[in-house]
């Protein structure tokens, strides 16, 4: 892997995807999902000037080889990989970008290893729990999109969430395409201030990654301790961060980051009025680049 990216092998068979852009303060970029991978609209986040943007494909995610896989492929292996990006291009220390399961992530490293972090940017806040995902979709999605429960009802079938896990990472075509089809309308869905009446069926054209691999760390806590975002936010003391705060949005709502605001001392909540989750809204993409554009 050369200075501007490439393919960084980091063993369990995986090639994770990078690529840097500008010459400015290194900022780390942690994409959401888990699967989702390093979208273009990323990109404009960042002045050339006052940022080197790093983006990274996550395992099994966007250009990162083997795709879609699931091997090796936990918290701790994501937190291993950045480590040894940091290594392989010779920084010491950089300023961390991440959305929803990318916040997720970046908490996580912070934490980790708190001493490589000079600051963080995060939105829609995400601590990776099986409360925070059950509010979202057994009790925002038919409270706000009710047509779109039953068929994740019927697919729980009294097994709640799990359930849906287990279904969507079923071997049988059959069994998986009908859970991760309600899974993925319905996170659509929840994550679009004003979505789509409906997604069409992919059928056997292309499936997306993210509801296999968001099942995948799902139906594992995504390989966290119970709370263990929120019980090791002291570790982040000294880390200055801003958190963009969509008011309106329902797979990380406003509570979440209020109470990490609560319990790391160094950051501040920022919140966008009219806004859901996604990045492509507007406000959300503008509040984000002026908090980078800030990074000291």
């Amino acid at each position: 892997m050369g200075p501007d990216g490439g393919f960084l092998p980091v063993g369990d068979g995986h090639r994770l995807w990078v690529k840097t852009e500008g010459r400015g303060q290194p900022v780390l970029v942690l994409h959401g999902g888990p699967g989702s991978g390093c979208s273009a609209a990323l990109r404009g986040l960042f002045d050339p000037d006052r940022h080197r943007a790093i983006f990274l494909d996550q395992r099994g995610a966007g250009k990162s080889e083997p795709n879609r896989s699931r091997a090796a492929n936990t918290t701790a292996h994501l937190l291993a990989d950045i480590e040894r990006l940091r290594q392989a291009l010779g920084i010491d220390s950089w300023h961390v970008y991440g959305g929803s399961w990318g916040a997720t992530l970046a908490l996580a490293y912070a934490q980790t290893h708190p001493d490589r972090v000079r600051g963080m940017v995060l939105r829609s806040v995400f601590l990776g729990t099986a409360a925070e995902l059950d509010w979202a979709f057994t009790v925002a999605l038919p409270t706000f999109y009710p047509t779109l429960f039953p068929p994740l009802q019927g697919v729980m079938a009294g097994g709640g969430l799990p359930a849906l896990w287990q279904a969507i990472l079923h071997p049988d075509p059959a069994r998986h395409r009908p859970a991760a089809l309600a899974f993925y309308r319905a996170e659509r869905a929840l994550s679009k201030l004003s979505p789509a009446p409906d997604l069409p069926d992919p059928g056997d054209g292309p499936w997306p990654a993210t509801p296999f691999m968001e099942a995948h760390y799902f139906a594992h806590d995504c390989f966290l301790a119970p709370g263990q975002l929120l019980r090791d936010a002291g570790r982040l003391k000294g880390i200055p961060g801003e958190i963009i705060q969509p008011l309106q949005d329902l797979l990380c709502p406003p509570a979440t980051s209020a109470r990490l605001a609560a319990a790391w001392q160094d950051a501040r909540v920022i919140t966008v009025p009219a806004a859901g989750h996604s990045l492509s809204h507007p406000p959300v993409f503008q509040a984000c680049k002026t908090a980078l554009a800030r990074l000291g």
